[in-house]
This record gives C-alpha cells, sequence and structure tokens, in this order.
C-alpha cells in the first residue's frame, strides 16, 4: 500500500525535523479517533493541549507525532503545530492531480458534498476524497486536505464560515476547480445582518478558483444576481442550477416515489437524465442538481451520478430516516438534528407535512446566532408548522418562546427548557404511528433525543 506521507515527507512540508523514518496513512488531532498508522498532529489549542494526549494516540496506534517539544517515540519537531498542520494540507493540494471541487452554502454543504463524493466513487471506485463530518473550519479543511492520497482523481471539500474573510482563506488553500454554493439563507445573522451581507462572504469561495474554474450557483436564489457578478470575477464558466425554468441545470419534473425518496428527470445542458433520490424533499432535489453540474464540470459520468442519488444512506442528523418500534407499533423518525436556520426549518416542517402518518410531531430546537431578528425568526415557523397540519410541536431553549406564543390556540405545543427535559418528555408524548422530526441547531443538543429512540430506551 502507498503510504499517504512519509516523514521525510513531512517534514519537508512542515519546515520540521524527523526523529526518524516512518510512514503514515491517515492523519487525525483529536486522539480519539487516531487509529493504526495515522499521523496525530499535537497542537495547543484555547480550551486544550493536544501533547497532553501523546501517550493516548501512540496507544491508539499513531506511527508517529507532529509535536512542539521532542518526545521518546517517532515524530516531526515543529515551533507550530497548527502552522505545520496547515502547511501539510497545502502540500497535499500542491502534490494533487485530481480535480478539486469547494462546496459551501448556508444549508446543504455537507449533503452535497455525501452526494458529490458518491457519484464520483461510483464513477472511479477509490478514487475520490472528500472531508468527513463537517470538517469545513480553518482546522478542519487543512486536515481534510492532508488526508488526501496523491493518488485522488477528485477531491471534494465543504468549506464553512461565520465571520467575513474566513471563506476566503479557506478556498485559498483548497484552490479548487469548481466551487459550488448551496444557497443562502439567514443563518449566522448575529455577525452579518442581513443576507446580502452572508450571500457577499459566501461568494468569497470564487476567489480561489483555478484559473479556467467553474462556478455553480443557486439560481432560484434571490441572490442569484449578486452571487454571479461575485463569481464573474474570477471564473471562467458559471453553470446555474435550480427548479425554475432558465437555470442551466434544472429538473423538468419531480415526484414522490412513494418510499420517502424523488424521482426526478433534469436536464443538465444539453443532456437529459432520470434518475431516483433516496431522499427526501424539494431540497435534496436542488442538492442533486448542483452535485450534476459539478460532476459534469469535472469530466465524471453522470449516469453514475443518477445511481449513487439512489443508493445514498441517510446522513445521521441530516434527514436520516428510521423506523423505531414502540410499544404498540412503530413510528417514523426523522433526523435533522446536526443545524438548523430559517430556510432548512421551514423546508423540513413541509416534507413533515407530506408524511403519511397517524400524527405529525415536531421537536425543534432553538436556532442560533440570528441576531436581533431572531425573535422574528421562531416566531415565523408557525406558519409552516399550521400549513403542515403537525399535530404536537415539542420546543426546546429559551429562544423558543416567540414561537410558542404564536402557536397559541393553533396547534398543541410544550415548551421547554434543554434537551434532558425534552427527553423527559418522550415517553409520554411519542405514539405508534406517529411520523416525528427532530431539528434544531447543534448545540441544544437534540442529537441526545436521536440516540435516546435509536436505541430503543422507549
Amino acid at each position: 500500500m502507498t503510504p499517504l506521507w512519509t516523514a521525510r515527507a513531512i517534514a519537508a512540508a512542515t519546515g520540521g525535523s524527523a526523529s526518524a523514518d516512518f510512514t503514515v496513512q491517515g492523519v487525525a488531532f483529536d486522539s480519539r479517533e487516531v487509529t493504526k498508522g495515522d499521523l496525530f498532529v499535537a497542537m495547543r489549542g484555547e480550551a486544550t493541549d493536544g501533547h497532553k494526549f501523546i501517550d493516548n494516540a501512540i496507544a491508539a496506534g499513531a506511527a508517529g507525532i507532529v509535536c512542539e517539544t521532542a518526545i521518546d517515540h517517532p515524530h516531526i519537531l515543529v515551533t507550530d503545530s497548527v502552522a505545520a498542520l496547515n502547511a501539510l494540507g497545502a502540500a497535499s493540494r500542491a502534490r494533487s492531480h485530481g480535480r478539486i471541487i469547494g462546496v459551501t452554502g448556508s444549508a446543504g454543504k455537507t449533503g452535497t458534498k455525501e452526494a458529490l463524493f458518491a457519484a464520483l466513487d461510483r464513477f472511479r471506485p477509490g478514487k475520490a476524497h472528500r472531508s468527513v463530518k463537517s470538517y469545513n473550519n480553518h482546522v478542519g479543511v487543512p486536515l481534510s486536505l492532508a488526508r488526501m492520497p496523491s493518488t485522488a482523481d477528485y477531491g471534494v471539500f465543504e468549506m464553512g464560515m461565520n465571520h467575513a474573510g474566513e471563506l476566503a482563506e479557506l478556498t485559498r488553500m483548497v484552490c479548487p476547480h469548481v466551487a459550488i454554493v448551496t444557497t443562502i439563507a439567514p443563518a449566522h445573522m448575529e455577525y452579518f445582518g442581513s443576507e446580502e451581507a452572508i450571500a457577499d462572504a459566501k461568494g468569497e469561495i470564487f476567489e480561489g478558483l483555478e484559473p479556467g474554474g467553474t462556478a455553480i450557483l443557486p439560481f432560484d436564489s434571490p441572490h442569484y444576481a449578486q452571487l454571479r457578478a461575485k463569481a464573474e470575477q474570477h471564473a471562467a464558466h458559471i453553470v446555474s442550477f435550480g427548479l425554475g425554468e432558465g437555470a442551466d441545470v434544472r429538473a423538468v419534473d419531480w415526484l414522490s416515489d412513494g418510499q420517502g425518496g424523488s424521482l426526478v428527470t433534469a436536464q443538465v445542458q444539453e443532456a437529459l437524465l432520470c434518475f431516483t433520490i433516496s431522499q427526501t424533499g424539494a431540497h435534496w432535489v436542488s442538492n442533486a442538481l448542483a452535485v450534476l453540474a459539478a460532476v459534469k464540470a469535472v469530466g465524471g459520468d453522470l449516469p453514475a451520478a443518477g445511481l449513487a442519488f439512489a443508493e445514498m444512506g441517510g446522513l445521521a442528523g441530516r434527514g436520516a430516516r428510521h423506523r423505531i418500534t414502540i410499544p404498540g407499533g412503530d413510528l417514523l423518525l426523522i433526523d435533522e438534528s446536526y443545524n438548523a436556520n430559517p430556510a432548512s426549518m421551514a423546508v423540513t416542517i413541509e416534507q413533515l407535512g407530506r408524511e403519511s402518518a397517524g400524527r405529525r410531531v415536531a421537536i425543534l430546537g432553538a436556532m442560533k446566532e440570528l441576531g436581533p431578528d431572531g425573535n422574528a425568526y421562531h416566531a415565523a415557523l408557525a406558519a409552516p408548522l399550521v400549513a403542515a397540519e403537525v399535530q404536537f410541536a415539542l420546543l426546546v431553549g429559551e429562544e423558543m418562546a416567540p414561537l410558542a406564543k404564536a402557536l397559541e390556540g393553533r396547534i398543541d405545543f410544550a415548551h421547554v427548557a434543554d434537551h434532558p427535559a425534552a427527553k423527559a418528555r418522550l415517553g409520554d408524548l411519542i405514539r405508534a404511528g406517529d411520523a416525528v422530526l427532530i431539528k434544531g441547531s447543534n448545540s441544544v443538543g437534540l442529537s441526545h433525543l436521536v440516540t435516546a429512540l435509536t436505541n430503543g430506551e422507549y
């Protein structure tokens, strides 16, 4: 097996000195994620110091360590481990012959990234690489780059931000051949103040495009013209995707497949493609169109992408569907517990309204970082809940108080302070035949409810 990195290559990339010859097959900065043969990068952070966990990493099978102090294990000695990880990521990008795709957006980043990886991996098995989890920040992006094999034909990287300028830095590290903006929505409004400012910040992804690069934009977005103007400064090619007439890649027709997914007919520039998406909702149709645009831009295979959409499993915290057995029968659990903003909340509540169920139950956690209009954004969720004919809503977090007030006299609901209080209500709340949506910002902790249900605690 070709090693991911040799000690000599790591030292050359980071400017460090190697204590011994060794090779590694992976890279990690969290000792709990180290597996046999990995390189462990011991970094000093605000909360903790990775150097304290070097022994744990060695015990887990680390083959080498990047560290700032000499140790009695194979290591690369550097002056700054964070800078070393950045340098290793940059070296990985520099040595790559593959086509690189960057993905950003207010919602749908991870799902689009995973679907794009699945499409390219089906076309070239074992030759596609992507960032895992939501490793999309100033530490996760260089880590994901450093993990990319030199033999990869494709690399797909998710990039996120919550302040202006952050995405510009990340995209110049990734240097994508193709850059995708999935959507613009009021996320991180606390730091931006307007959707227009968010669109400006998301448009930074185009600044890192390689010469001759392609920008892929959401045609249906009210900020399309703004994004296009930004893309025209950096991209040689601009491709739009969307559900509306006029998009370069658009859904000619789509309908439910009766099993939680969608049957789609898409026009991909001059090609017509019919395929099934295993995931639920119009937002997944939109994600799929962005993926098809990117697959075409990097010379991938559209039919293979269509097959990959049908085979994709649900993503934990981002739409995974579970059949849960409880006394009296079973229920459908829709796990959207990882993240939430006003747009994604409205879309998933609307989709809940399409589920055939004895009752529709929404367990909704607070949306974070919405700024001074946070109360209005929360209260506005009342309309989609009523339209979806949700029979009961369990609201979690103090920010949900405006929604509780807006729902008075309209649907049954309860408002609790936190996820332990919500978990305590589950046993009395759920019934056989229910369709239960769990969605909220990750920090609210609603994933604990998902774990409890999927572990059969009820």
